[in-house]
């Protein structure tokens, strides 16, 4: 899939498919930091994939991303919502769909260095949020 294709796929689309790819690296990278109990496993991934934390994370990297990049964010976090989200603010919600959307779409464009990339500093920058520490 081009670039061009895989930018203008509808962002929900492109968001089903980015929380998939974001999970996968999320476990990926517990299981490689040790840890080999499952339950504690799962604990610890979780608040990397709450839409609290990505949400965090994209604002914090929004103005380091490209201009094509960003742009996708906005079309992402801006997309109409046909559900309310449970448990969660509307406004993290989009901002989560906008990361995944961005995942998503940089997975399918074959910027898998790039993706690779965002998603530990995703990482790095909710873990930093959780300890206290500021960018």
């Amino acid at each position: 899939m081009t670039k061009q294709e895989a930018y203008y796929m509808n962002p929900t689309v492109l968001a089903y498919l980015g929380d998939a790819v974001y999970e996968q690296f999320v476990r990926e990278t517990m299981v490689l930091s040790g840890q080999v109990h499952a339950d504690r496993l799962h604990h610890g991934a979780v608040r990397y994939v709450r839409a609290e934390g990505q949400a965090l994370a994209i604002k914090q990297m929004f103005e380091h991303l490209t201009a094509e990049e960003q742009a996708l964010v906005k079309r992402a976090r801006n997309k109409k919502i046909t559900s309310k989200p449970r448990n969660v603010d509307i406004h993290a919600y989009k901002w989560a769909t906008a990361f995944e959307a961005l995942m998503g779409y940089l997975h399918l464009s074959g910027q898998s260095d790039r993706m690779k990339e965002l998603m530990a500093e995703a990482i790095r920058r909710i873990s930093d949020a959780e300890h206290g520490s500021a960018e």
